[in-house]
């Protein structure tokens, strides 16, 4: 079983993939793309991110749990397996 996940932008959304499932939330008009992956803890994300409107990478915070809960997933179980998440920047 794969336990990777994938997080990636694309113009004012993020995507958020794992297994057959594309998960994609509104974000700032102004982020180019997530450079970094600092910690990732059961669906809370801290990563580094390039906006447009700021020559230094900052610091910004993903929680998935009310993400997927709202899209009516088991939150727990969907990302029960996933041990790590890489970031893919190329535009899809």
């Amino acid at each position: 079983m794969e336990t990777t996940a994938v997080l990636s932008n694309n113009g004012a959304f993020t995507t958020f993939s794992y297994g057959k499932y594309m998960i994609r939330f509104r974000t700032s008009l102004h982020l180019e793309r997530y450079t970094r992956i600092l910690e990732w803890d059961k669906g809370y994300l801290v990563v580094m991110a390039k906006y447009d409107n700021c020559d230094k990478e900052e610091e910004e915070y993903i929680d998935l749990k009310p993400i997927l809960e709202n899209l009516y997933f088991d939150a727990e179980k969907f990302l029960k397996p996933i041990k790590d998440v890489r970031i893919q920047n190329e535009r899809y």
